[in-house]
């Protein structure tokens, strides 16, 4: 044989092998796979790398080839554009269209939302009815939130991680745990928690806890945020004249922690008498920590109250938005406590009326 057809025949066979193996990628990247967890979700971490990726849909069999599908990734240099998510794969499915489906995003994620406000009673509640957590109880999530080391750069005194846990609404994954939320609310208050806030509590010489238990206390006597520095004045001005705060909030957190609290909407003479180093109707000074989970408006206004010379507020009966009345003698406050109470009377007369009426037509 001479050597032009040994050539000839060795560019033959060399071509016969690239054509074989780009058939072979071409097979293993376009053509469908059957596979058998069409209905079981897969869920890709957040920052998992490219092998980790490849690695778990080839444990669940929805790729072909783990190699090939690893330098399909490096040659369209999809591994960035690869989101983070619950993902439902379809059966069969083919290995570029497993690719189209990781750039494009997964399921929709569930959402958790931590209200403003909320103590760790209301979100511990709240996780427990999500079928999501798996909790057997509300306890279980309460457990989680003693744990204070996430908050140890900002308080050593706080007995949990109430007032910590910042109000947001929060992705939820089908591996989300009730621990990865809470980490994940801890996580936003430090980044919420600025170097301005910082810097602020520094020069009112005041320590996080001491912000963050004044902006919880904010947060449930104000509705609305433009009031929120003129309550915050209010608070220090107590403070500074040793008159008790005396904010229902604080007695109500008094009577969930005795576990007396009945829940629905009432303080109670049990409750205003109660024992306890958060009833500041009976102790002077503020509660040894929050009494829920202030917003960034009530975090802003704890270390940036207007000043004034209130002492009192009282809801405005003449507006029906939470607008508070405000007041720096003891009389005015009495008028504008009697005015709302005359207010309240004559809302309660109505209503009786009203039920009476609809019950007279309902006979008739």
């Amino acid at each position: 044989m001479s050597a032009i057809r040994v050539i000839l025949l060795a560019c033959f066979i060399i071509c016969l092998c690239l054509l074989g193996s780009l058939a072979w990628v071409a097979y293993s990247v376009f053509v469908p796979l059957e596979h058998e967890k069409s209905q079981e979700i897969i869920n890709i971490p957040q920052g998992s790398s490219s092998d980790e990726i490849v690695e778990k849909l080839q444990d669940s069999k929805i790729i072909r080839n783990p190699m090939i599908f690893k330098l399909y990734l490096k040659a369209k240099h999809a591994g960035p554009l690869i989101k983070a998510g619950d993902y439902l794969f379809k059966s069969p499915i083919s290995s570029d269209e497993v690719l189209a489906e990781l750039e494009t995003g997964g399921l929709i994620p569930n959402k958790f939302t931590i209200i403003e406000g909320w103590t760790r009673w209301d979100i511990a509640n709240a996780m427990a009815a999500s079928q999501t957590f798996k909790l057997k109880n509300a306890e279980q999530a309460l457990k989680l939130m003693n744990d204070t080391r996430s908050i140890a750069d900002l308080s050593t005194k706080a007995k949990n991680l109430e007032g910590f846990m910042f109000p947001d609404t929060y992705s939820v994954y089908s591996t989300t745990t009730a621990k990865d939320v809470i980490d994940a609310s801890v996580k936003r208050f430090h980044q919420v928690w600025n170097e301005k806030i910082k810097e602020r509590a520094r020069d009112r010489k005041q320590s996080a806890l001491e912000v963050v238990t004044i902006a919880s206390i904010i947060e449930t006597e104000a509705k609305l945020s433009k009031e929120r520095p003129l309550v915050a004045s209010v608070i220090y001005n107590r403070l500074s004249r040793n008159i008790n705060l005396s904010v229902d909030s604080t007695i109500v957190y008094a009577s969930k922690l005795a576990g007396k609290w009945k829940n629905n909407g009432i303080v109670y003479l049990s409750d205003v008498n109660r024992e306890s180093p958060y009833n500041t109707r009976r102790v002077a000074g503020l509660p040894p920590g929050p009494v829920g989970n202030p917003g960034l408006a009530s975090l802003l206004a704890a270390v940036n109250p207007v000043s004034s010379s209130y002492i009192f507020y009282v809801r405005d009966p003449a507006k029906n938005d939470g607008t508070h009345n405000f007041y720096s003698d003891a009389s005015g406050f009495e008028k504008g406590v009697q005015a709302l109470r005359n207010w309240e009377k004559a809302r309660d007369a109505a209503k009786t009326q009203n039920s009476k009426n609809t019950a007279a037509k309902r006979r008739n």
